[in-house]
């Protein structure tokens, strides 16, 4: 049996029952640390379920999934996911896989930043497409998720915008070679994700959003150094809301009354 167990979004106790019940039986235990991560380390998890977990990195969650879905036709494997087990496509892919592979599946759902971003007030029912903000670089600056937000904003809808991380990244001259080299674990900002968008907005004038639009930041939500903060997205380009995860929202133009009321707490 493979196990797709998600952790919520604050510390080893966010686990459900049946997660932890299905930890502690499973011959084998991965930690997930590619689409996301805890705002603790693995260590803290070892402790609280009171058994080793293995880490699951990029390489492992896409190009050798297969070898630990073929051991779980034998044996019971968990892969541990922060957030909700569904919230990122590479498990989906995996679900696949095993459908394909005659392997059983079992999920197990925990909140996500996708249903907890409404701790700013926002109402879930007034989001649109969630769209994802990648790095720039000298070279790659890629702003096509920027329609999105266009289009949310239009219809008078929020936008959650979920923001890169880079976790045991090959550097780009080690690609070639037969030795991977790795770069340091990076996590965008809201203030990286604003200067960007800034920029896109700057060459956009005629895209019906400003750079005084109000803009939502979010970090280490479900923490209990969770912090919220409402200013114009010209603003939050100088903001500084501490440690990752961060995440940011652009609201609808029009916002109901309770809304504001609510937003108003965090300005």
């Amino acid at each position: 049996m493979f196990y797709l167990i998600g952790l919520g979004l604050g510390d080893a106790k966010d686990i459900t029952v049946k997660g932890l019940e299905i930890v502690k039986k499973c011959d084998k235990v991965y930690l997930e640390a590619y689409t996301s991560i805890l705002t603790i380390g693995k260590e803290a998890l070892e402790t609280f379920y009171g058994r080793t977990l293995t880490l699951a990195d990029r390489e492992l969650c896409e190009s050798n999934i297969d070898d630990i879905l073929k051991e779980a036709k034998d044996i019971e494997i968990a892969l541990l996911v922060v957030g909700d087990p569904l919230g990122a496509t590479t498990h989906t892919d995996m679900l696949l896989r095993a459908k394909e592979l005659g392997v059983k599946t079992q999920i197990v759902h925990n909140a996500s930043i996708m249903n907890a971003v409404s701790c700013c007030g926002l109402q879930l029912y007034n989001f649109g497409e969630t769209v994802s903000i990648p790095f720039w670089t000298d070279t790659w600056k890629p702003d096509s998720f920027f329609e999105k937000i266009i289009a949310n904003y239009s219809r008078n809808l929020h936008t959650l915008c979920l923001l890169d991380i880079k976790v045991k990244e090959p550097t780009e001259e080690s690609l070639t070679k037969k030795v991977r080299t790795y770069m340091d674990p990076k996590f965008m900002s809201v203030k990286d994700a604003a200067i960007q968008l800034v920029q896109i907005i700057d060459a956009k004038p005629d895209c019906g959003i400003q750079r005084d639009c109000t803009a939502v930041g979010l970090s280490r939500v479900g923490a209990p150094d969770q912090r919220i903060s409402v200013m114009t997205l010209e603003a939050m380009q100088m903001s500084d809301l501490g440690p990752p995860l961060h995440s940011l929202v652009i609201p609808a133009p029009n916002l109901h009354p309770l809304e504001l009321d609510y937003l108003s707490q965090f300005r």
